[in-house]
């Protein structure tokens, strides 16, 4: 069961996120009206997921993800978002928030993003060894098309992080799922993003399971090579599609379009990573995180 607390002053939205949470039945709600409130709680027993709105009086979305990271730097926090607070977004993401979910699309999006926050914590807790001494090392993983490769390649990657801070680590693997996601779908599979947009990602999903039954597709692989030391990690995440013009893409980091979902993956890695590069036929990024 994953305990999840909702931090937001309007009570008919947290009445909302809690409906949508409770449909699933390993997620257990719990709703708050103040950062305050939240801090309070996450003091007598830690949850598995914090999820904050950012417009609050007294403390702010942002004030609560620098005192999160303060005293449970591991704990994931989501950010419920709205298209006039972009540049508030931003700024959490840079003090230690996760991912976000755009407010008007919560109802299809948010139980999405809560499982990957979930799933991407939970491959923490089990590579993290404090006996483990990372050494400079290189590594490749040839994977198909398959989601569930990715969790254990993101556990893979992490264990050779363990002095790191708790919000790299989960930061570089939100990154690293993020890309290996963007290569499977819309690399090798060559699906549009902007299929997720409106009112449900039913038909993206579709799209996916209809491609990944023609061989010409789903026999495409993604090939990852890592290098990694105690004070640096470079990921190099490559498929065999046909690629796309990296500067026909908008900045994703554009307040402008930090409420498209399409755009959320490469804005997460923008954010997160030091040093995002493509190749000049597109289906090869390359990603490098400072210690």
């Amino acid at each position: 069961m994953a305990n999840i607390l909702i931090v937001d002053d309007n009570a008919v939205d947290r009445l909302l996120v809690s409906s949508i949470i409770a449909k699933t039945p390993l997620w257990r709600p719990h709703a708050v009206a103040s950062a305050q409130d939240a801090l309070s709680l996450i003091e007598r027993e830690v949850p598995d997921l914090l999820v904050t709105d950012l417009q609050m009086p007294e403390m702010n979305g942002i004030e609560l993800v620098v005192e999160v990271r303060k005293r449970h730097p591991s704990l994931p926090v989501l950010l419920m978002t709205h298209s006039d607070n972009a540049q508030m977004a931003m700024e959490a993401l840079r003090a230690g928030a996760t991912s976000f979910s755009p407010k008007q699309s919560l109802k299809n999006d948010l139980p999405g993003r809560i499982a990957q926050l979930l799933e991407v914590a939970q491959r923490m807790q089990y590579t993290h060894d404090p006996m483990f001494c990372a050494r400079p090392g290189h590594q490749v993983f040839v994977l198909d098309n398959e989601p569930t490769l990715i969790g254990p390649t993101i556990e893979n990657l992490q264990g050779h992080l363990p002095d790191w801070s708790e919000r790299d680590r989960l930061q570089i693997g939100m990154a690293i799922e993020e890309a290996i996601t963007n290569a499977m779908h819309h690399g090798n599979l060559e699906i549009d993003s902007g299929l997720r947009e409106g009112d449900t990602e039913q038909r993206y999903y579709n799209a996916v399971a209809n491609r990944k039954q023609e061989p010409s597709f789903y026999n495409r692989k993604v090939r990852i090579e890592a290098e990694f030391s105690d004070q640096h990690i470079c990921i190099q995440i490559s498929d065999e599609g046909p690629g796309f013009n990296p500067s026909d893409v908008s900045d994703p980091r554009d307040e402008a379009n930090l409420h498209r979902v399409s755009g959320r993956g490469l804005f997460l890695i923008r954010t997160f990573m030091d040093q995002v590069v493509h190749n000049s036929v597109g289906n090869q990024i390359t990603m490098t995180k400072l210690r």
